[in-house]
Parts: structure tokens; C-alpha cells; sequence
């Protein structure tokens, strides 16, 4: 076993029992060879010019960037390991533990080391007795060279060697670590060159900006995960005929996103009725009832981690209603305004400012806002975000709310550029208790997101051939029911 322990790593199982010497024997022998991974993964070309972009933002330093451990969820069981979206976005792996380090060589890129657990195949008793990693017990995982073909790094290394590297090499560099990943990993770069706190802030920061233009292969990628969703959306419109309570509809769509990639990309909102006020409504315990809307926000999340983030809001009935169409039509009307100002070169927040005006001006229609838009609209008062509470965009790839740790500069308060791919999302909700809005809009939440690429004249949506119009949305709907 593996002297690099997760900070998690449970107690051992009070089932356990000790492999007699005469079984380790019988164990280790009259097995097949083990195939080795002869091509790269088919972005490694990708990592690499990541990892070398990387790299010469900081010249003369080492970097350190772990993927993390898996996480208990109770007792001795793990959740599902899910590689850090940076470690991820630099290497194609999806090990748990491993660390990348990228280090400098004079005036040549940084070389790339992957550290990564070894995997001695059959030759170890391991393979059997390690419940945390064995093979027969988590099944084939890539060793050293099957790691390095696969990723394309200069060099791997065994992981229980990081701490020893890591002392070595961290006294003729300046050393920097991505934080928040790997407190096991954090605790081994305690030299006085090791970078702390602000300092380190500067790596975190620049692959949060490295990764808000996304190249060829991660618009493709993201392409292929909004059809993924797509389909995932149509078997909860036929789910609905039949099911009864929102965690059904969460389960189908739960169903697509392991049948077709990872797993759902964050988790799903499936809200009926008023719990689609709730912004973030993730009990998914409610009943269905014909009169309601469906508020389903879902993505699915590819084998190659990046996630779709969609919403959409249909007529459980199949029909919208009159109070519902009203609604929607204000919120489509705003998304239409909000698509108009994605181009290279605009304000990041610009579409937000458009659809903002628009449903402003929509409330005073409604009769829910007593005051001018104008008035509703001043910095001091923003009286429509009570009911319309999130601006409408944020950065979307390998994180649902991606490159969050991007400088404010770089990102809320700054320019749209080629390759940014952000959601386009407004949404009204009319909580169901609240005494300025007329009663029969109370209850109602509706909310239309799309997934927007910016292109060198403009934008392409990702996500256009998922219907939005009320008469588009009716028309699918029944296109699928016919088809059951």
C-alpha cells in the first residue's frame, strides 16, 4: 500500500482479515499480462499546450497542482472521485491523489511530472488485500508508464516520492501550489521558498483566466454534452404523463446523465409549481399536479467532466395557461434582449443590463411594481430583483459556475471574448406569499437558460434546438407524448 494517505482515509474495517502467506502465494501467480496503453488520450495534444501556456506565466517557479483525494460520505464509503477541474484541465487524468508538477528548465518549457499511485498489477499482494485501491476491489486503474503515454507529461513518478521531490526541488525554486485541493499535498511544501497565501492566489487566478476562452476541443465537448442534455429533457417530458412527484423526474434525468457521460453536472432542479420560486430547490420532493409549471434545470456532465447547464419551463399539462404564458413571455422577451448584446468586445454584464430593463419594464405591466422602471431600476432602489434575484450569466466548462476564482477585472467587469462560453439565463419567480403581486401570479417561477458560445462575430447557441417559445415548447411536448 501506498505510503500517500488522504487525509480521509477511514479506519480499517473491523472485517478485515489478514491473507495467509500459503494465499498471497496462490494469489501472485498464473495470471495474464497486462495490456499497456499505446496511444495518448485524444485531447493530450490540448493539456500540453495548457500545461506549457501554464508555464511561462511563471518563469524560473515550480508549480503544484494536485487533483485531491476522494471524500467519505459515511463510514468506510466514498463518494464517487471526481478529479479537480484545474488538475483535470492541465492532464486528462482522472486518478484521485495524483499531483502535477510543472517545473522549470532555463529558457525551455516547464517540464511536466505527473505523480501518480504505482500499480504493480498482479506482482503485489496489494491488488487483493488493499480494499482502497486494489484492483479486484476498484477494478484496473493506469500505472506509471500507462499514464504517461496516456497524458502526454514528460515524466511520471510514484506518488510515495512527492513529499521527498518536493523537499528536494522546492529549495532551487520558488514553489506555488494550488490550494484547496490537497491539504495532504500542501503539508509536504513547508520550505521558505514555497509560496503562501496571496501569492499562491496568483496560480489560482490565472488558470481560473487561462480557462475562460475555450478552445476547439472544449466547445466540442461541451457541444456533444448539451445534446446529451437535450435528450435527457425529452425523457422527462415523457416521464411526465405518468410520474407523480418531482424525485422521479430528478431520477429519469438522472438516468441520461450516467448512460450517456459522467453524471450530472450539478444537482438537478426539478421544481413544480411555487418550489420553482426557490432559486436553488433541490429537495425534489414535491407532488405534480396538471395546473403547475415545471421549472427543470439540468446538465449533464461528459466523461470528459465538462457539464451543460440548461433550463427550461414547461406546462406540466402540456399547455401553458394565461397567468403562465404572461409570465413567460416577459422572461423570453428578456432573454431575446440579453442574447442581442453577446458579442466580442461587449461588457460581460451588458446582457444582464438588457434583460434587467426588460423584465423591470414588465413587472410595471404586470401591475407588480407600483413604481416607474426607472425608479425600480436606480442602483440605490433595484426593487425588481425581488423578483427576479441572480443576474442572468455566468462562465460555464469544466464547473458549472466556471472559472469562479477569475479577478473581477478579467471576468464580471470585463469584456466578452471569443471562446467564452456563458449561460443566458433570466428568470421571474412570484413567491407564492408575496403581498405586490397579484394573486393569480403568485406561485409562479419560470426561468430560460441557454448555453451561449461568443464567436469572432458573435455568439452560437449551443443549446438553440431545445424549444423556447410557448408554442414551440407545447408543440415538442406533444410530438414526444405522441411518440411513447
Amino acid at each position: 500500500m501506498s505510503s500517500f494517505q488522504p487525509e480521509s482515509a477511514p479506519p480499517k474495517s473491523a472485517t478485515d482479515s489478514a491473507a495467509p502467506p500459503n494465499l498471497v502465494q496462490f494469489m501472485l501467480k498464473h495470471w495474464l499480462p497486462k495490456p499497456r496503453a499505446t496511444v495518448p488520450l485524444n485531447n493530450a495534444v490540448y493539456h500540453r499546450r495548457r500545461r506549457t501556456a501554464l508555464g511561462r506565466l511563471f518563469p524560473g517557479e515550480m508549480l503544484v497542482i494536485p487533483t485531491g483525494e476522494r471524500k467519505i460520505r459515511a463510514g468506510d464509503q466514498f463518494y464517487p472521485f471526481r478529479a479537480g477541474s484545474d488538475f483535470f484541465y492541465l492532464t486528462g487524468c482522472h486518478e484521485p491523489d495524483c499531483v502535477l508538477l510543472l517545473v522549470p528548465q532555463g529558457r525551455r518549457p516547464h517540464k511536466s511530472i505527473l505523480f501518480i499511485e504505482p500499480n504493480p498489477g498482479k506482482t503485489d499482494a496489494t491488488f487483493f488485500t488493499d480494499r482502497l485501491k486494489g484492483e479486484l476491489w476498484e477494478g484496473p486503474r493506469p500505472g506509471l508508464p500507462e499514464a504517461k503515454t496516456l497524458t502526454g507529461v514528460d515524466l511520471c513518478l510514484p506518488l510515495p516520492e512527492l513529499a521527498t521531490y518536493l523537499r528536494q526541488e522546492a529549495s532551487q525554486f520558488r514553489a506555488r501550489i494550488l490550494r484547496g485541493q490537497s491539504a495532504v499535498t500542501e503539508a509536504m511544501l513547508t520550505h521558505p521558498t514555497a509560496a503562501t497565501g496571496a501569492s499562491d492566489l496568483a496560480l489560482c487566478h490565472a488558470l481560473a483566466e487561462m480557462r475562460l476562452c475555450k478552445d476547439d476541443a472544449e466547445v466540442a465537448e461541451m457541444a456533444a454534452v448539451v445534446k446529451a442534455t437535450k435528450r435527457g429533457f425529452e425523457d422527462v417530458i415523457r416521464a411526465l404523463k405518468t410520474a407523480k412527484n418531482e424525485r422521479e423526474l430528478e431520477t429519469t434525468f438522472w438516468a441520461r446523465a450516467r448512460q450517456e457521460g459522467n453524471d450530472v453536472g450539478y444537482g438537478t432542479i426539478a421544481a413544480a409549481g411555487p418550489h420553482a420560486c426557490t432559486l436553488h430547490w433541490h429537495k425534489n420532493d414535491g407532488a405534480l399536479r396538471k395546473r403547475d409549471l415545471l421549472l427543470l434545470d439540468a446538465g449533464i456532465e461528459g466523461h470528459n467532466l465538462y457539464t451543460a447547464d440548461i433550463t427550461r419551463t414547461l406546462p406540466i399539462s402540456g399547455k401553458f395557461s394565461r397567468d403562465q404564458h404572461l409570465v413567460y413571455e416577459l422572461v423570453l422577451r428578456a432573454h431575446k434582449e440579453a442574447l442581442k448584446m453577446v458579442r466580442p468586445g461587449a461588457d460581460f454584464m451588458a446582457p444582464n443590463q438588457a434583460a434587467m430593463a426588460v423584465l423591470t419594464d414588465g413587472l410595471v405591466e404586470l401591475g407588480v411594481l407600483k413604481v416607474s422602471a426607472a425608479e425600480a431600476l436606480k442602483p440605490e432602489n433595484q426593487f425588481y430583483k425581488r423578483y427576479t434575484l441572480h443576474n442572468i450569466s455566468h462562465m460555464l466548462g469544466l464547473d458549472v459556475h466556471d472559472c469562479a476564482q477569475a479577478r473581477q477585472e478579467t471576468y464580471k467587469f470585463g469584456k466578452l471574448r471569443p471562446g467564452m462560453v456563458l449561460t443566458i439565463e433570466p428568470g421571474v419567480y412570484f413567491q407564492p406569499d408575496d403581498l405586490t403581486v397579484p394573486p393569480p401570479l403568485r406561485g409562479i417561477g419560470v426561468r430560460i437558460e441557454d448555453d451561449i458560445v461568443v464567436t469572432a462575430d458573435g455568439y452560437r447557441n449551443l443549446s438553440a434546438s431545445i424549444p423556447t417559445t410557448p408554442a414551440a415548447v407545447e408543440a415538442w411536448m406533444q410530438k414526444i407524448w405522441q411518440r411513447r
